[in-house]
């Protein structure tokens, strides 16, 4: 693993914003970044990030499996009560999911270590499937990469395939949603439709405040069509505590991401990952706040179980406060994780973000920031190897 100077090319914020990526830059500063790429060895994908994912899954279904019958673990993931039920009914029937991505620590010569996961709601992907892509396309064309560079990175070809699967083949109507204002947001469930549609699927997408209610409690469309299966770029932590959330269990709508993909979104995963798999070489020790943890060290992180873009951190050096960001979030509780180096190539500390889709390994993105905390300022690095 290698970080590798390039020279950017001289109209990709034309070629992104002609594709909808819009979002490329912020407050002047690059979020898209072609003046870096990271190279990697095969042995490295294939025996590390790959692997290391695919591994990580298990442990995270494992987990499920204990959550969904433990009342003391729902209680624990400050799940409310009234979706306890929805949650392990979509475990049972076997609701499919499509797509999570593992952040990682990684340097190359350590195995891969789990920071946190992405479970329910992560962006990226459009970056992932389509721009990475076409960046390595050109560069191969025009001699700014070796003509056998390659990526990993079969995204786009694996989420299609999700969507015809995921009624073992037979066709459906989609519903998509996210809330209004985000462009970002947009611009992924737009994607996510793309993919749909190309697998066959009937795709529809309306705002999350336009979905309405019918007097029977189904969820329907501005057409009052009922909403059979739901895409939605859109928390399961805000949907179990908003008012109109109330209607979902027992709701005949199925949801991608599935119910008990709220599990796998709490960053209490993390202290039930190492609480039932402690010393699994891509975990970091971590622990519920109040409990009891030797392994955990003097130095370590306070992560909100519910929390979004590195808001209400807190680092704690030798029992001292070392740095916090603000945020919303906190109220339900939050878990510790032992602080652990993240490598630095000359450009800021680096996160490798691993997707998944349908649970299995799919690709890459490298991020690249200040710190891994630094939400505003983080570049997302083109990847080759």
């Amino acid at each position: 693993m290698r970080r590798l100077t390039l020279q950017e090319r001289a109209d990709w914020r034309e070629k992104a914003e002609k594709l909808g990526f819009v979002w490329h830059s912020a407050e002047g500063e690059p979020y898209w970044d072609e003046t870096a790429a990271f190279a990697f060895s095969m042995r490295e994908i294939e025996e590390d990030i790959e692997a290391g994912a695919a591994a990580l899954e298990e442990l995270c279904f494992d987990v499920v499996n204990r959550v969904v019958t433990s009342e003391e673990l729902l209680e624990a993931l400050a799940i409310p009560r009234p979706f306890w039920q929805e949650i392990f009914d979509s475990w049972q029937r076997g609701d499919r999911n499509l797509y999570g991505r593992f952040d990682f620590a990684y340097d190359g010569k350590s195995p891969p270590k789990l920071l946190e996961y992405n479970a329910d709601t992560p962006t990226g992907l459009f970056e992932t499937g389509v721009f990475q892509w076409l960046w390595l396309e050109e560069g191969r064309k025009t001699g700014a990469l070796p003509k056998d560079a390659d990526q990993f990175n079969s995204l786009h070809e694996r989420l299609i395939t999700a969507f015809r699967n995921y009624r073992d083949g037979a066709p459906f109507r989609l519903h998509l949603t996210c809330a209004s204002g985000s462009a970002e947001d947009r611009a992924t469930v737009d994607y996510l439709k793309e993919c749909a549609d190309q697998a066959g699927l009937e795709t529809i997408f309306l705002p999350v405040e336009s979905i309405g209610l019918s007097s029977t409690g189904q969820f329907v469309d501005l057409d009052n069509a009922p909403i059979e299966t739901l895409f939605k770029l859109y928390p399961w932590e805000w949907l179990m505590r908003e008012e109109f959330g109330r209607a979902i269990p027992g709701s005949p709508t199925r949801f991608i991401e599935p119910p008990w993909k709220s599990i796998l979104s709490n960053k209490g995963l993390l202290a039930l990952l190492w609480r039932f798999h402690a010393g699994h070489p891509n975990l970091v020790p971590a622990c519920f706040a109040g409990e009891a943890a030797p392994d955990l060290g003097p130095d370590y992180v306070e992560k909100p179980l519910y929390s979004r873009e590195g808001a209400n951190i807190r680092i704690i050096r030798a029992g001292v406060a070392a740095g916090t960001t603000d945020g919303p979030y906190g109220a339900e509780g939050f878990i510790r994780q032992q602080l652990i180096p993240v490598p630095d190539f000359g450009g800021g500390q680096v996160i490798l973000g691993a997707w998944m889709v349908a649970s299995e390994p799919a690709g890459m993105l490298v991020r690249e920031a200040a710190s891994v905390s630094d939400e505003t300022i983080q570049h997302l690095l083109c990847m080759v190897y």
